[in-house]
């Protein structure tokens, strides 16, 4: 079958390689999918940048979409030839979904709707799971304010889209007019220029000086400093999956002590079983009503997976990029 994979880390073009490995054989629960599109995300770039490869190689991505081809024992037969899309394809595993095929357990292939496209369902293990989880982590939201950090990214623009459906008032973060634009039209109410303009301060002229009750982040470097400037009201929840910024990092305990405010980490590739489930849930009714706008910025085939990996690490991609395996 034909794949991209890398055996050491650096730039795209330096050690992305493609060409033709074995089709893998499943294993007692596990389903070969035929990959017809896979999704290229911010980790999925920093992985082949930076996280050493252990084992010989890495095909990379963890997101995927395409049809059930075989089956393992133990599967039903009567999944093959369902449409699916694929949450955790490279988590802890050398073979992700930059391949015609993958190998994977067969909860880790959901069924995916009629009306839902292959590239859409590329999008949905890391973006729509992070989301759906935030906002889960975030509590009981209507008619309550939420900061989200860079609502016009892949992940904000899914929390922007359910917040406002729950009946949130949202507040978005966004650094180009095309992100506030997309914040907006996916129902925030108002949209911050983090570039330009103070965000505590802004937060707290539109709500009237108290804070929001609640902060879903994408980069715990860059917000939490503003704990202190009064961005969160008392008993508000920070709940944050992400951070441009390792290592140690300052938190100013008295605000967070006298704020009684909550502090929630989660990474999507390590949920407990039932917040999965509970994420999955939601996110097969919310694809059931078609409530979910899903917006590809590029589709690159196969043998531009150098072009649409450097799309991703600049960072002005509007929407999700992904790979076309089959058209």
């Amino acid at each position: 079958m034909r794949a991209a994979w890398y055996t050491r880390n650096g730039a795209a073009r330096d050690v992305l390689v493609l060409g033709d490995i074995p089709v893998p054989a499943p294993a007692a629960g596990e389903v070969v999918v035929q990959v017809h599109a896979s999704g290229v995300n911010p980790s999925d770039v920093k992985s082949r940048a930076g996280r050493p490869v252990a084992s010989g190689f890495i095909v990379p991505h963890s997101d995927g979409a395409g049809i059930i081809v075989e089956a393992g024992p133990g599967v039903d037969r009567g999944r093959l030839g369902e449409r699916v899309w694929l949450w955790n394809g490279q988590w802890n595993r050398d073979l992700g979904t930059a391949a015609d095929y993958i190998v994977l357990p067969q909860e880790q292939a959901v069924a995916l709707p009629a009306q839902v496209g292959f590239e859409a369902g590329a999008c949905l293990g890391i973006p729509a799971l992070t989301a759906i989880h935030a906002l889960r982590r975030a509590g009981d939201l209507g008619g309550r304010t939420l900061l989200v950090t860079g609502a016009g990214s892949a992940v904000g623009h899914y929390v922007t889209q359910i917040a406002a459906r729950m009946g949130a008032i949202v507040i978005g973060t966004a650094g180009s007019p095309a992100r506030r634009d997309h914040a907006l039209a996916a129902g925030a109410a108002h949209v911050i220029d983090y570039k330009r303009e103070p965000v505590a301060d802004r937060v707290k002229e539109i709500t009237g000086g108290g804070g929001v009750d609640a902060v879903i982040d994408m980069d715990f470097s860059g917000t939490a400093p503003l704990l202190s400037q009064g961005l969160l009201r008392p008993h508000g929840r920070f709940v944050c999956y992400g951070s441009n910024q390792r290592g140690d990092l300052p938190i100013d305990f008295r605000t967070m002590l006298w704020g009684s405010h909550d502090l929630l980490f989660f990474l999507v590739y390590d949920l407990l079983a039932a917040e999965r489930a509970a994420a999955l849930r939601d996110l097969a009714a919310l694809l059931a009503a078609d409530a979910l706008r899903h917006t590809i910025a590029a589709s690159y085939p196969l043998e531009q997976i150098a072009e649409a990996h450097e799309m991703v690490e600049a960072g002005h991609a509007v929407g999700h990029v992904v790979l076309r395996l089959r058209e």
